[in-house]
């Protein structure tokens, strides 16, 4: 819940509906933008409600939000989520004023974090973007969905395995944490193989410090998705966790933390990659083998 919203205050004009990572359940979410700039990817139903077209928010009532946030509750807040589908799109100037702002009125907060594109990134240097790491922007979330070219073409994903790799590259260089997605399922099952084999070569050649699988799906319905993307076929349960299996088997990581816990998965995972690679294999293994040894979700627990 947003730190604000659960004290009942209105300082912040929220257009719904609002997303965030997992692990920013504790910080204020902060919309910087509204909605997503590319907001093409046909997989991708969260920015497609009309009050979600994407615009910048104004510089003026984003730096007053967080001066009057600060003059009340300061000492309440120890992150912030920059809100809303890719905050880095916004030139790095005004990216600059916003951490000004945040480290002037709200002088507890220890990580500044937001969503990314890959494309957001094609116009900043990896020394711009480490002078905003030293500013405090500590943490990125990028929405790789695929390493395979084919799979990135068919969802109209407007990226490549090199511009994904180039823009994880420059984040690390730049020293930003990188929290990286991928999304089980998501080439079907003609592409399955070589989505899992790309997927895995982009994560060891960034080598992320953080790394999750979320299993795609469509609440509000597939033809959007399948315009696209005729030939696609959803993999079952079983077929999902072959996948993993050749995704995990191929992962050379030095020290990443990996977590397939979203309630899309149905099978919950936690590790540190490589540490705990073998370990994790004998989960999916299982899974496949013996699925009612396995401790999988419940269907009715599943979901976005």
């Amino acid at each position: 819940m947003n730190v604000l919203r659960a004290m009942n205050i209105p300082l912040i004009r929220y257009v719904e509906p609002v997303f965030r990572p997992p692990s920013e359940a504790q910080s204020l979410i902060l919309p910087v933008t509204d909605g997503c700039s590319w907001n093409a990817c046909t997989f991708c139903e969260m920015y497609t409600a009309p009050q979600k077209a994407f615009r910048a928010r104004r510089e003026e009532e984003v730096l007053t939000s967080i001066r009057r946030i600060g003059e009340g509750h300061a000492d309440q807040i120890q992150r912030v989520f920059l809100a809303d589908g890719d905050a880095l799109v916004l030139p790095t100037r005004r990216l600059h004023a916003i951490l000004e702002a945040i480290r002037t009125h709200l002088p507890r907060v220890r990580r500044v974090s937001s969503y990314c594109l890959a494309r957001n990134l094609e116009k900043k240097t990896a020394s711009e973007l480490g002078e905003l790491r030293e500013a405090g922007l500590r943490m990125v979330y990028l929405g790789a969905e695929s390493g395979d070219d084919t799979v990135l073409a068919r969802v109209n994903k407007g990226e490549t395995y090199d511009s994904t790799r180039a823009a994880l590259d420059k984040l690390g260089e730049a020293g930003i944490t990188r929290s990286v997605m991928i999304l089980n399922g998501l080439g079907g099952q003609i592409y399955s193989d070589q989505h899992a084999d790309n997927s895995a070569r982009l994560a060891n050649a960034t080598q992320p410090e953080f790394l999750s699988t979320l299993v795609v799906s469509f609440p509000g319905g597939e033809a959007r998705f399948r315009a696209g993307f005729p030939e696609w076929t959803p993999l079952d349960q079983t077929g999902l966790f072959r996948e993993m299996e050749r995704f995990l088997s191929q992962l050379t990581l030095n020290r990443t933390v990996f977590r397939s816990d979203h309630a899309s998965n149905w099978l919950i995972l936690k590790g540190t990659l490589g540490m705990d690679k073998e370990k994790l294999l004998e989960q999916v293994r299982t899974a496949i083998a013996r699925p009612s040894a396995a401790p999988l979700r419940p269907a009715w627990a599943r979901g976005l």
